[in-house]
């Protein structure tokens, strides 16, 4: 796995928590959203558990596949630089 940064690795885990919370709301397994993504069931499974630096193509494959709005998952992970 790639050398992340502490603070990297903490957004890859946050956003696969959040990705897999959406997932079961929906009542999908893995293998399920994989199939309606058009992507393989072990990288939805990585993802989720935050060892993905997931491409933004494939988040937007996965919110057009469950109607949701990219924003939604990425939503809350911007931080706007103070040192500006």
């Amino acid at each position: 796995m790639t050398n992340y940064t502490p603070q990297e690795r903490e957004i890859l885990i946050a956003l696969g928590l959040k990705m897999r919370s959406v997932r079961l709301s929906l009542n999908l397994s893995q293998e399920e959203l994989a199939e309606l993504s058009g992507l393989h069931r072990t990288y939805i499974s990585s993802m989720e558990r935050g060892e993905r630096n997931i491409a933004i193509l494939n988040i937007i494959k996965i919110c057009r596949s469950i109607n949701l709005p990219p924003e939604k998952i990425l939503e809350g992970f911007y931080e706007p630089r103070l040192d500006k």
